[in-house]
């Protein structure tokens, strides 16, 4: 499975009930399992982004479907970067010619 870390941003619909977003990490939580997929860090961060999530997902498209699902809601904007493990990383360097 790819990796992936997504930096979430609250809207102003998302901060205004922010004491729900326990709950919808939860939901979040559960949608990424059924989808195949497993959330495996969660973060509240401080500068750029409100938090971020670090997951497992099958594919680019099951990501892309998670992440429209938890955006749609209109609680959080998400920008997603693919990450790469240490022997991933390993494998492509050596790869090169």
């Amino acid at each position: 499975m790819a990796t992936y870390i997504v930096q979430i941003n609250w809207t102003d619909q998302g901060i205004r009930t922010v004491k729900d977003s326990p709950k919808r990490l939860e939901a979040a939580k559960k949608t990424v399992k059924e989808m195949g997929g497993e959330l495996k860090a969660f973060y509240m961060t401080q500068g750029a982004c409100d938090a971020i999530i670090i997951l497992e997902m099958p594919s680019d498209e099951v990501l892309a479907k998670f992440l429209l699902k938890i955006g749609s809601a209109g609680n959080v904007r998400t920008t997603t970067m693919r990450a790469y493990s240490e022997a991933e990383y390993r494998k492509i360097i050596g790869a090169l010619s």
